[in-house]
């Protein structure tokens, strides 16, 4: 059985798609691609895909991730292509490694985001980012099936930095325009509870009263392992790469030393 793991995006009108909309446009995809899945067992089959922490519904992202299972070998990057084809455009597969380490799931603990607050000046956003990197703690509410729940979102942030707009540093905005607006660039630790793009807006409000006049344009630029040296999200795919390039070097220097 071959596993083959995928970075796809989610951009524009699509940054909507709930993540169970995009389980069904994938496994549509999966079909039309003619893709040779493994299949679970039991009364009721479903194709062997695993989805990674999948962002919010509503924001954009360049780096979500999944694992299938093939029961016969396919080149990666072709597989890449054929379901990127089969995919609506925004939500695009931009890369495709062969599975040759463990734990793809535990390398995913951090990302980077990006959120574009339109109508707010960048001097305030600046003074607001100050006030709540100062903060011992942030406390924030947030509506869980439960009730109301209050947390710190302070510890999970890594860093919280402003600039300002139109012009953004990741993907294409969801909102070009040539108004200047506020930009916040957000490294955040994967931690229980989760500390998501919205609370740490609900901790700017509660600690320097910013209150954007329209909602966030939120994009995940970047998920990965935080580096704790470089200070900076590292690639999860890049092991398998490496471990790619390993076993393909090995393959043809263990041919060459095979008795005639």
């Amino acid at each position: 059985m071959q596993r083959i793991r995928l970075r796809y995006t989610k951009r524009g009108r699509l940054r909507f798609t709930s993540h169970r909309d995009f389980q069904r446009a994938f496994e549509r995809a999966l079909r039309r691609a003619e893709v040779p899945m493994a299949y679970s067992a039991g009364f009721t089959p479903h194709p062997k895909v695993s989805y990674a922490n999948a962002a919010p519904t509503g924001t954009g992202s360049e780096a979500e991730y999944l694992e299938i299972a093939l029961t016969a070998a396919r080149d990666p990057q072709k597989l890449r292509a054929l379901l990127d084809e089969s995919l609506p455009t925004g939500l695009d597969i931009v890369d495709a490694v062969e599975a040759r380490t463990s734990g793809l799931a535990d390398r995913l603990t951090a990302s980077v985001w990006e959120l574009r607050l339109d109508g707010v000046d960048p001097a305030d956003a600046t003074r607001a980012v100050a006030a709540f990197n100062a903060a011992g703690t942030v406390e924030v509410q947030r509506r869980t099936k439960n009730g109301m729940r209050t947390f710190d979102a302070r510890p999970a942030v890594v860093s919280l930095t402003s600039g300002e707009g139109p012009e953004t540093q990741g993907a294409p905005s969801d909102r070009p325009t040539d108004r200047r607006c506020a930009i916040l660039r957000l490294v955040v630790r994967h931690v229980t509870p989760a500390v998501r793009p919205d609370d740490v807006l609900s901790g700017l409000r509660a600690v320097a009263d910013l209150a954007p006049p329209v909602p966030a344009a939120v994009t995940r630029l970047a998920q990965g392992l935080f580096d704790e040296e470089t200070g900076t999200v590292t690639d999860p795919l890049a092991p398998d790469r490496e471990a790619d390039t390993a076993h393909t070097a090995a393959v043809p220097s263990a041919a060459a030393t095979a008795p005639a």
